[in-house]
């Protein structure tokens, strides 16, 4: 029965204060110390907003330096904000749409990372132990380890400088080969190597090529079937696959177009090709959303264990930048704002990719341009990392390219 106004007058403050603690209230003889009010929770997240329109700006500088297209997708305290620009199939018109799959390039390299570092944490290998060990007599030296690998270290030379010196007679010379990695891996032993083991960051393909023998030889079974297991159906990626070598993009997709080398030539449609130049280093299929769970949940210690993640993240500079940074088939880039971000940058013919998520899996951003072997394209779509993790600021803060060095070379990423 609700109190009246006489009633209402009598309850005493700390009564009222009890009521509002969820605590039984205290007799006189029985009285406790005050309860400490609680902090009402923050009307908005601890972070900044994403930069929408920001977004938007490095999606369309993209497109002003020549993708047909560009999207993005942030995930954060914010919610889901998706931002399309541009078309996904010149021939059609089709609008860019952020449900379309594409070819992610490098960022495959994240995901042979985590199943590498699964079996580590089974015991099934050693980070430390040389390559040799585990593959008899592949690799000509027996210092370079599987940590070498990972951390581009090794030495191994990139096949793929020779193999695109030309971009679009080299992409046309591969598009419907399949090559064994055992092919690939005496591309790049044919090549002086970089540097000796663990001295220098050399970023090279061979290196997740022989990451994707090791994955194989230790499980059994093939690179798809270990991606499938062990990160797609357990984060439940509807829309990532791994489908060497099958040229397709199956379902909604983006269609890929590749710069040649003659300023003003036509673009040339890459969208269909066995990636077999690639495989583990960089034939996954994929679209934002998955991107983003992928890095968020990676963040957040979904696939591996607390001591996989510390030697993951322990990461050594790139260049002479001081902002870009690698650890184990993962990319750390310091952004203007202090706010560092974890993730992979990816190229393949035809697709720039960028997937980043916060250190705690709070917030991720995921980005691509339907183009390739036009690094200007690539740098402006680094901007979106900017605009989403460190919100809007004013503009004569220091700008961030995200594009790595080496993206200069885009057919290799």
């Amino acid at each position: 029965m609700p109190l009246s106004p006489r009633r209402r007058l009598v309850v005493s403050a700390p009564l009222i204060a009890a009521l509002a603690g969820g605590v039984t209230p205290a007799t006189a003889a029985t009285a406790a110390p005050s309860v400490p009010a609680v902090p009402a929770s923050p009307a908005v997240p601890a972070v900044p907003a994403p930069d929408m329109e920001g977004v938007v700006g490095a999606l369309n500088a993209a497109m002003a330096q020549g993708a047909p297209g560009a999207m993005a997708r942030y995930v954060g305290p914010w919610g889901a904000r998706t931002r399309t620009e541009g078309v996904r199939d010149r021939v059609s018109g089709a609008a860019m749409d952020s449900r379309a799959r594409f070819r992610i390039g490098s960022v495959s390299k994240t995901f042979s990372t985590v199943v590498l570092l699964q079996l580590v944490d089974e015991g099934r290998l050693e980070l430390d132990a040389p390559v040799n060990r585990y593959l008899p007599g592949l690799l000509p030296d027996d210092r370079i380890t599987v940590r070498h690998l990972l951390t581009h270290r090794s030495g191994l030379a990139d096949y793929t400088d020779a193999m695109f010196a030309q971009t679009v007679p080299g992409f046309e010379a591969v598009r419907n080969r399949v090559f064994s990695y055992q092919e690939l891996v005496n591309l790049s032993l044919s090549e002086p190597r970089t540097t000796e083991p663990g001295v220098a960051y050399k970023y090279s393909n061979a290196n997740f090529v022989v990451v994707g023998m090791l994955i194989e030889q230790i499980t059994g079974r093939p690179v798809a079937d270990a991606y499938e297991r062990r990160v797609i159906a357990p984060l439940r990626l509807r829309n990532t696959s791994y489908v060497h070598p099958d040229t397709r993009i199956k379902g909604m997709r983006v269609r890929g177009y590749l710069h040649p080398d003659e300023e003003g030539a036509p673009l040339v449609d890459s969208t269909e090709q066995t990636v077999s130049w690639a495989q583990s280093a960089g034939a996954v299929i994929s679209d934002l959303a998955d991107l983003n769970t992928f890095t968020t949940a990676l963040m957040r210690g979904e696939l591996l264990s607390p001591r996989m993640m510390d030697a993951m993240t322990t990461v050594t500079p790139t260049d002479a930048t001081n902002t870009r940074f690698y650890g184990l088939g993962l990319r750390r880039y310091d952004l203007s704002c202090g706010v560092q971000v974890y993730g992979h940058t990816g190229t393949v013919q035809g697709f720039y990719t960028y997937a980043f998520s916060t250190r705690d899996g709070r917030r991720g951003l995921s980005a691509m341009a339907n183009t390739s072997n036009r690094g200007a394209a690539n740098t402006a779509l680094g901007g979106t990392l900017e605009a989403a993790f460190c919100g809007k600021k004013p503009s004569t803060a220091r700008a961030f390219s995200a594009a790595p060095a080496e993206a200069d070379l885009p057919e290799r990423r």
